[in-house]
């Protein structure tokens, strides 16, 4: 087991892989959503034509993003969100970002299953900002 942590001299700082996988995931979610969303509404089929293949692509990748999100995601809760909350540091950006993560989860689940399709471009774009508020904060939090 990699017991190594990040360079930063912070007393609460994320194990390597943690960090790497936290990053990487955040950048894939950003990415892939940033990338379907131009995809779909800025060259978006007509209304009689299907929307194109590559859609679904960024989807996959969004989905598996998700998945290796919310395993980083609780890979930090752990040992990193209860040190912090001890420490009384960034509790802000931290609960920010965890109620963030919770937010776009649900959201990003009543997208796929629960959300009419009139519905669809409103939820969506709602979950698009959420993402990219979160990205933010979370930058924000690393800082």
């Amino acid at each position: 087991m990699d017991t190594r942590v990040s360079r930063s001299t912070s007393a609460n700082a994320l194990r390597r892989w943690v960090r790497w996988l936290l990053h990487s995931a955040a950048w894939s979610l950003l990415l892939s959503g940033i990338l379907w969303w131009i995809l779909h509404y800025a060259f978006g089929p007509g209304a009689d034509e299907l929307p194109s293949p590559v859609e679904a692509w960024l989807m996959r990748w969004h989905g598996a993003a998700v998945i290796a999100g919310l395993y980083a995601l609780g890979a930090v809760s752990g040992t990193h969100v209860p040190r912090g909350w001890a420490m009384r540091r960034q509790r802000r950006t931290g609960v920010t970002l965890l109620a963030g993560w919770g937010l776009l989860a649900a959201s990003g689940w009543v997208l796929a299953y629960l959300t009419p399709e009139s519905w669809r471009p409103w939820v969506g774009t709602g979950h698009a900002f959420a993402g990219v508020a979160a990205f933010l904060i979370g930058a924000i939090h690393t800082r």
